[in-house]
């Protein structure tokens, strides 16, 4: 490195103190003031971007009073807070069909310009099916003349009229619906087993 280089002078070389005030070509918007305008305010909620110009005594005045929530009722500014947390702008929910119908405000042909949200890339809901029970638990539930979405009140309620309809006690003794009562007796356990009665 060329100690000697001019590019190595005016690295080192200290900067020019700036000055302390800027002329201003503006004058105090403030009534009756003609001093010069050196100090920006902003002007409101509905008007972002645009700018009095005050004298320093009048800014001073001016930010004491100032107010970004004038006009707006406690709803309003809560609603606005809320928003302000998320930038102002809009926001979808998370995981849901981004491709169905409606999931935002455009919509429209554009919407999908590469044909990536079409129904073959989703997947279908899963359909909702009544609980499959096994053979031996189907053939109980139809011993007893009941179905599969049968609860266990109604199992115990039935069982018991089948007993009492076929034991041979209730039968003067006839032993010839013996058979049918093992059959309601071995189904019942059956169902106790797998917790549906």
């Amino acid at each position: 490195m060329d100690l000697n280089s001019p590019l190595f002078d005016r690295i080192r070389t200290q900067r020019r103190p700036r000055e302390e005030k800027r002329e201003s070509t503006m004058k105090c918007d403030s009534p009756g003031c003609g001093a010069d305008g050196a100090y920006r305010a902003p002007m409101g909620r509905l008007r972002e971007g645009q700018y009095f110009c005050f004298c320093l005594d009048h800014v001073r005045e001016y930010n004491a009073t100032y107010n970004y929530f004038n006009g707006m009722n406690d709803a309003d500014v809560a609603r606005y807070v809320k928003d302000a947390t998320i930038g102002h702008r809009p926001t979808w929910a998370m995981g849901t069909r981004r491709g169905a119908t409606g999931f935002r405000e455009e919509g429209g042909p554009t919407a999908d310009p590469l044909g990536m949200n079409r129904a073959k890339f989703h997947r279908r809901a899963p359909e909702k099916r009544e609980p499959r029970y096994s053979p031996v638990t189907m053939r109980a539930f139809a011993a007893l003349d009941l179905d599969e979405t049968t609860g266990p009140e109604a199992v115990r309620a039935r069982y018991k009229e089948l007993v009492k309809r076929h034991h041979p006690d209730a039968n003067g003794g006839d032993r010839s619906r013996e058979e049918k009562l093992r059959e309601i007796i071995h189904a019942y356990k059956t169902l106790r087993a797998a917790r549906l009665a």
